[in-house]
């Protein structure tokens, strides 16, 4: 590093005025993101095309670069931090959880080791009892913080695969997977395609998979579950995807464990429902499951990427998710790395424990119950407009029908181009879907009332241009 660069860096890092721009250009954007359009303009992605431009020889001014990422970059984000956007189940941010981030960035944690960030190494900790108390788990339930539940999944399949493959006398981390026993993976049709995707990164195959038909909700035939026994890796929702319903979870968990299969619960957005005294029964029994995956920026609004795996057998998880080096110094108290894939990572635990102390037990039960009233006014304002809602609103997901799947898709893309809200599709039951789901704590009254009137002329528009 040549002196001129440095003695320029810590200029800028001793008088902080970019960190001042920064915050200038962040507080402008929340002020606004109320009434701006809740998906970027045209325009505004045209102008992306600034970014296209010759790699700098001599590179800009710190100044300059932001201006240039506020101005050109900001008009072309999609306005998830505000109440209408109800797409793919993102959640916005707490005002104390993204605070915590910032001030989070500003310490610049490894979250490895205890030697290297000890407070990251607390607050982990913390946070693991504060969850298995909110959601009703074990004391004995370890948590590993992922980027989300793609990696959650991923996490408690490998634990479940190197616990049941140890129990066939194989260890899989010495053998590895060729000649080991046949595992077998029991899923519904309704299984979230991150499960498919941890199937096929671990070696399980895809074939291995005993489909399971599922209800008209998408929950998992009980009767149709084919015989389980100790080979099996049983694989259960909490919050469909789609429709958000919660498998029955008390039908199958207690069998699986008595023929020794291990069970994975699915629970990326659904999970914190067992953190809310009206809703918890739709996760009775999910306790005695062996792991869970669940994502910190959806439901409880944390900024991203906040994911968590939970598992009851730590020896399993750590054992599946194993580090080593000769330079690795250890202590006596936690080591994350040894619950996560990988070794470096961000603290996250830093703005999940901010929103846990900022809650507490009743903020946790009113945000989510919020989300679920939400939900139910909206399907209640466009059942009135004469919409078909082809689910029971358990949770925070809506799905919106018209009486053909090309006027459903018409009247999603108008509601799209409208601005005031968006939401995308899906294919339910062999017909299409509009998916609402309703996940930001900034969801007001207003916007549910928004929101409807943007479907009815919506609704207007695509039947008079038929």
């Amino acid at each position: 590093m040549t002196n001129s660069l440095q003695k320029r860096l810590y200029q800028e890092r001793e008088l902080k005025q970019i960190f001042a721009q920064a915050n200038i250009y962040g507080s402008t954007y929340l002020d606004d993101i109320v009434e701006r359009s809740v998906c970027p303009t045209e325009t505004s992605i045209k102008n992306l095309k600034a970014f296209d431009e010759q790699f700098p020889e001599q590179g800009e001014n710190a100044e300059q670069v932001l201006e240039q990422l506020d101005k050109f970059g900001s008009p072309a984000t999609s306005a998830i931090q505000g109440g209408r956007y109800y797409g793919f189940v993102n959640g916005s941010s707490l005002p104390v959880s993204l605070a915590a981030r910032i001030l989070g960035d500003y310490w610049d944690q490894n979250a490895a080791l205890h030697v290297i960030s000890p407070v990251a190494s607390k607050l982990e900790t913390v946070c693991e009892t504060w969850l298995n108390d909110l959601l009703g788990l074990p004391d004995n339930v370890v948590a590993g913080y992922v980027t989300g539940t793609s990696v959650a999944i991923l996490c408690g399949l490998a634990a479940g695969r190197y616990r049941l493959l140890l129990n066939q006398g194989w260890d899989v981390n010495k053998q590895g997977l060729y000649g080991a026993p046949k595992l077998r993976l029991i899923a519904s049709r309704q299984a979230h395609g991150t499960v498919l995707k941890a199937i096929s990164l671990l070696g399980l195959g895809l074939d291995s998979i005993e489909w399971v038909d599922t209800d008209d909700q998408g929950r998992i035939l009980v009767d149709q579950v084919p015989e389980l026994d100790d080979r099996c890796l049983l694989l259960m929702q909490a919050g469909n995807v789609c429709s958000g319903c919660f498998e029955d979870f008390d039908a199958l968990i207690p069998k699986a464990r008595d023929v020794g299969a291990w069970v994975h619960v699915d629970g990326a957005f659904g999970l914190w429902a067992a953190g809310c005294g009206t809703l918890k029964h739709l996760t009775a029994g999910m306790e005695a499951a062996h792991s869970f995956s669940v994502d910190g920026h959806k439901t409880l609004n944390l900024p991203y990427d906040n994911g968590i795996v939970l598992c009851a057998d730590s020896e399993a998880l750590t054992n599946a998710l194993h580090n080593s080096g000769s330079y690795v110094v250890l202590s006596e108290e936690r080591d994350g790395m040894f619950y996560v894939p990988e070794m470096s990572r961000r603290a996250r635990a830093i703005e999940l424990w901010a929103a846990l102390k900022y809650l507490g037990r009743a903020g946790v039960d009113a945000l989510v119950l919020g989300l679920h009233e939400k939900a139910k006014a909206i399907a209640k304002g466009l059942k009135q407009l004469g919409f078909s809602i082809v689910n029971d609103v358990v949770f925070n997901q809506v799905l919106v029908q018209c009486e053909t799947d090309q006027l459903t898709d018409n009247v999603m893309t108008l509601v799209q181009q409208s601005g005031e809200c968006w939401l995308g599709g899906a294919d339910w039951m062999g017909r299409r879907v509009m998916r609402v789901s309703v996940c930001s704590w900034m969801t007001t009254d207003d916007d549910v009332a928004r929101t409807v009137k943007a479907f009815s002329k919506a609704n207007d528009a695509a039947r008079s241009s038929k």
